[in-house]
């Protein structure tokens, strides 16, 4: 035989399986868009800013324009519709038991500046043990692999609960591609938010503008938006609004 080696399964994983197997019933609308990001990117490398908190950033004020689709239903099958917008994002942090994509909640997206999200980001990365998710994971990573079920009650539970969702956020961003380089769309797993945002990498393409083709700095991105909660014209209007911030940075706040 050849060979192998085992090791055990990172308890503090249940959390991420959980959270994938929680969003099973949902029936995702997917739409894959290109989006031109050359003048947020002069911004974003000039006052050394994080792609993530940019994106945040336009994910809110645009959710804040069309919040049906970041409603979800309680208990008594209600729709729950949030004022300001809370996004849960995933910041690589170290464990005891290697890398972690922590999923860090950025409250307040809709009217927050980049620089801030920035700058809460980056504390979150170097010290992941002083924001709220950080010591949830902390505390609660080890239980889950003596406890199996404890991460699947925990995502059960969030799923409908209005002082959770409140905590964890309603919204879920990634933009992995910022570390992969190269272009390409990320289709991700359903979890419990109704509306999820993947970015890709930033990388120079050909693009039409004005009827001349100019090398652009492009975004692949797919957005995945919970079909059981919002209709197609209300998930049409905010992809669009999204673009629209995401290729206008004078929308935003710096």
């Amino acid at each position: 035989m050849r060979p192998f080696e085992r090791r055990p399964f990172p308890s503090n994983r249940r959390f991420v399986t959980a959270a994938m197997r929680s969003g099973r019933k949902m029936s995702p609308m997917v739409a894959l868009v290109k989006v031109d990001v050359t003048e947020a990117w002069v911004k974003i490398e000039g006052a050394d800013l994080s792609p993530t908190a940019f994106f945040a950033a336009c994910v809110g004020r645009a959710v804040a324009q069309h919040p049906e689709v970041h409603a979800y239903r309680d208990w008594l099958g209600r729709l729950v519709q949030h004022r300001h917008v809370d996004i849960t994002t995933i910041v690589e942090v170290e464990t005891e038991t290697g890398s972690f994509p922590l999923a860090h909640p950025l409250l307040d997206c809709d009217t927050r500046s980049v620089a801030d999200l920035t700058n809460e980001l980056r504390n979150v990365k170097s010290q992941p043990r002083a924001g709220g998710s950080g010591r949830l994971l902390m505390r609660w990573g080890r239980r889950a692999g003596r406890l199996p079920l404890l991460a699947d009650l925990f995502y059960f539970v969030a799923k409908r609960s209005v002082r959770l969702r409140s905590r964890m956020g309603t919204v879920t961003l990634s933009s992995l591609g910022m570390m992969t380089g190269g272009n390409g769309f990320l289709i991700g797993v359903p979890t419990i938010a109704s509306t999820t945002v993947l970015m890709g990498a930033a990388t120079e393409q050909p693009w039409v503008v004005d009827g001349d083709v100019a090398v652009r700095r492009i975004v692949d991105a797919g957005i995945q938006i919970d079909h059981k909660i919002v209709d197609g014209a209300p998930a049409a209007r905010f992809g669009s609004t999204l673009r629209r911030l995401l290729e206008t940075p004078g929308l935003v706040e710096w």
